[in-house]
């Protein structure tokens, strides 16, 4: 019997392209050592740098399907949560991994406890020009507008936005792209969870929320976990009965490397 059994994987922002063998070949080690026997694993947005459409051809995009799928059919629960930068996955991509996708927020029961799952960029309300940019990219009819165009064409307005975005960023304080405090806050009390898990920021850490005034499900505490990007190592969260973990792992190359 697996180790693995009764526990459950959490990644994101892993931004997969044509460009990141290293952070691919991390995803197959997860995929191939921690996530066999495991009830679930959770991605929560971001698996791709891009994703201009389920029509398009990528032969990272069919590795990570095939080896998801693998996993799917091994008894692992695959759950897929779309990204800032990959929100446009649909269902047939989401069946070619053997996976559900989810809304946002999503409440799950894990191991006893309500835990409340976003990819992040929704809390980050102090960055008002994002917001209207995620409101637009969000709009059901402009997606459908922009799947209608052909694929070329997709592909040069996601690299425009993608220029964009990192041009304005470049002019924001690093804490208007952090999430709003209060906002956590609000999310949390709504859903009346006091465990919330959501990546985006790439600040990854376990947060404790003291919760004087408004206490949720009797607790005046509550906990914030953020997960990591994959740029430098690979970060999973691994959440069983007896409570959870938040591990980075160095990418295998540069293991190799150390170790040469």
């Amino acid at each position: 019997m697996s180790d693995n059994k009764n526990k459950t994987l959490f990644i994101s922002d892993l931004h997969l392209d044509t460009d990141t063998p290293t952070i691919l070949q991390s995803l197959l080690a997860i995929l191939h050592t921690r996530a066999p026997g495991a009830d679930a694993l959770y991605i929560l947005g971001d698996l791709f740098e891009a994703w201009v459409g389920d029509d398009d051809q990528s032969d990272v995009a069919d590795q990570v399907a095939a080896e998801l799928m693998t996993l799917s059919q091994a008894g692992t629960r695959i759950y897929l949560m779309h990204g800032n930068r990959d929100f446009l996955i649909g269902q047939d991509y989401a069946e070619r991994c053997g996976a559900e996708l989810l809304q946002e927020p999503t409440v799950i029961e894990c191991y006893g406890r309500r835990v409340a799952l976003v990819h992040g960029d929704s809390l980050c309300t102090r960055d008002t020009a994002y917001m209207a940019f995620r409101k637009q990219m969000r709009d059901p009819a402009w997606q459908q507008t922009f799947l209608d165009r052909p694929l070329l064409e997709r592909h040069m307005v996601a690299q425009q936005i993608r220029q964009k975005s990192q041009d304005a960023n470049s002019q924001k304080a690093s804490d208007i792209m952090d999430v709003t405090h209060q906002e956590v806050i609000n999310l949390m009390e709504s859903l009346q969870v006091n465990i919330l898990v959501h990546g985006h920021t790439h600040r990854p850490g376990i947060h404790t929320i003291r919760l004087h005034d408004h206490p949720i499900n009797g607790s005046d505490e509550a906990v914030r976990i953020v997960l990591g990007s994959w740029d430098q190592k690979a970060w999973v969260l691994e959440f069983s009965a007896d409570g959870y973990d938040l591990k980075p792992f160095a990418h295998p190359e540069k293991v190799a490397a150390a170790n040469a």
